[in-house]
């Protein structure tokens, strides 16, 4: 099976994140991951920018870390794929399958309702994927689902307890979305417990995975702090 990291940040792009490009990449290519998603905190989330700047600017940064990414990756063995993770009062939600230049030819998704945006997203042939769904925290005023402006849902994210993904699963089963796994991974090789998807052949490109999991031919997995890999 070719494992992928679905889930993942990276400093300095991500304000959150505490592992750079190259330490995470090094991370996942001793675990023998075929390849890994660079899932930043886009604009309006927590980037490491100031946000009065020119959106252009804006998208120049918050590519840096996947462009970095894509050389590091060549160098080292593994492959790099690109997610953009969206944030709305603490809601997140990971988009896959736009590349830079549909970002820079749409700054207007910025002043889009969420839910607006994430359905046009979807008709510029993105996957959706809600994020932690049932994640709760103090910045969090209330969960809030969106089950028909989304593909899928997170029923394991490696930063979540028990609850939190049983609740997802609930979710995603009443809802008939798309199952998914990621590790939501802020630490690089600090990050022991991991969680993501598997395919019986490598992805080509972000196209070939949004096509792949829409026809429903992945597998989620999991490994646990002692490193057994559990196939979900």
């Amino acid at each position: 099976m070719y494992k992928y990291e679905t889930h993942m940040h990276t400093f300095p792009v991500s304000k959150c994140a505490k592992a750079t490009v190259e330490e995470s990449l090094r991370y996942y290519k001793t675990l023998g991951y075929d390849g890994v998603f660079i899932t930043n905190h886009f604009l309006d989330g927590n980037i490491n920018i100031d946000k009065s700047l020119p959106y252009e600017e804006k998208i120049e940064f918050y590519f840096s870390d996947y462009e970095k990414a894509l050389k590091t990756g060549s160098e080292i063995g593994i492959k790099v794929f690109l997610g953009v993770e969206l944030s709305y009062k603490g809601t997140d939600f990971i988009v896959y399958g736009l590349d830079k230049e549909w970002f820079l030819k749409n700054p207007q998704i910025m002043d889009m309702k969420k839910s607006e945006e994430l359905k046009f997203f979807i008709e510029n042939g993105a996957l959706v994927i809600q994020a932690h769904p049932y994640r709760e925290a103090g910045y969090i005023d209330h969960v809030r689902l969106f089950p028909r402006c989304v593909h899928g849902v997170e029923v394991i994210n490696a930063c979540q307890d028990d609850f939190v993904n049983n609740m997802a699963n609930i979710y995603a089963e009443s809802y008939g979305l798309i199952k998914f796994a990621g590790s939501d991974n802020h630490q690089g090789s600090d990050k022991k417990n991991l969680a993501g998807v598997c395919f019986d052949t490598p992805l080509n490109d972000e196209k070939d995975f949004v096509n792949r999991v829409l026809n429903n031919e992945m597998k989620l997995f999991t490994i646990d702090e002692d490193g057994k890999e559990t196939i979900v």
